[in-house]
């Protein structure tokens, strides 16, 4: 897995002040997608563990509410095999921190609908997930009004709640 850029001081891609990870690769491929270059899977540098280790770092700071996951997509296979052990590390290290992630494909019944985004580390990594933004980017219903995403059609969804409750609770209305 590549990483395409890292923010450590973010406040755009989730609530409070955050540390950011643009993984590398997308398939999607949204029509004016704001991240065209982190398309490419081998796009950026390899996410070693000196860079999980200045992630973490970065993540420590009583300011910073917790991590965002962008790319790319998180949720592309590779992506989670990848990503789920930082995650999990992450989590063990700083459990009052929350985790935000932006992906493509879109939420149901517990899991990612699309069948083909589906790996052993989906179930897990959702689980590590506070708040995801689910939906691809759709350039006819862009509106620069919306908080934390780009067109209607995405949602922001509480995990969360919506494991809790067994239906899908929005963050944001």
């Amino acid at each position: 897995m590549n990483i395409a850029e890292i923010k450590k001081t973010d406040i755009a891609n989730g609530e409070g002040v955050r540390v950011s990870l643009f993984v590398s690769g997308c398939t999607r491929h949204c029509k004016n997608c704001f991240n065209q270059i982190a398309w490419d899977f081998h796009y950026g540098k390899p996410f070693t563990h000196a860079m999980e280790e200045e992630l973490l770092e970065a993540l420590a700071p009583y300011y910073i509410a917790g991590l965002s996951l962008l790319g790319g997509d998180p949720f592309e296979p590779v992506n989670q095999c990848g990503l789920l052990p930082f995650v999990k590390r992450f989590k063990a290290r700083y459990p009052s921190k929350n985790v935000w992630c932006y992906t493509g494909y879109t939420y149901e019944n517990g899991t990612l609908a699309e069948a083909h985004a589906r790996t052993e580390a989906t179930e897990e990594l959702l689980s590590l997930i506070d708040v995801l933004v689910d939906g691809p980017f759709v350039e006819e219903l862009k509106d620069i009004r919306l908080k934390f995403r780009g067109s209607s059609n995405q949602r922001v969804i509480d995990l969360n709640q919506t494991r809790a409750r067994g239906e899908i609770v929005l963050y944001l209305q």
